[in-house]
């Protein structure tokens, strides 16, 4: 049997922009995507932590340190905001207890803190 599992995340980015007249996307900076093991166009779950809204849209590339929320998703967050950006694959079941996705922890200026395979605990908390 297969599941969804979390494959990678980028927590804590800073939402640079917000750009209502364009086609609706994320633009992310491109070391960022390659270094949190996504892919441009690839669908994508945002989950904004100010205020609580959570949306899909797919990634396009961007420039350094940028996390630009664009079309209607522009409406979902604005600069400033913290996201945290997600993406799932299917594994077989089988795999599911030794999975770890790949994370990429984010400074206040979307600079990478600490990026890997990385095993979630419940209590873990976030230096902000």
């Amino acid at each position: 049997m297969q599941i969804e599992v979390l494959k990678s995340k980028l927590h804590r980015a800073t939402v640079t922009n917000a750009n209502l007249n364009y086609e609706g996307s994320i633009s992310i900076d491109t070391e960022l995507i390659k270094l949190a093991g996504m892919h441009n166009y690839e669908k994508v779950d945002i989950y904004n932590i100010n205020n609580g809204a959570r949306f899909s849209t797919y990634i396009i590339p961007g420039n350094k340190g940028e996390f630009c929320l664009n079309g209607a998703a522009a409406r979902m967050a604005q600069p400033g905001d913290k996201i945290i950006i997600v993406t799932f694959t299917w594994i077989d079941d089988k795999e599911a207890d030794s999975w770890v996705p790949q994370v990429v922890l984010l400074d206040d200026q979307n600079k990478p803190k600490e990026a890997g395979k990385h095993e979630m605990k419940s209590g873990t908390l976030v230096n902000v």
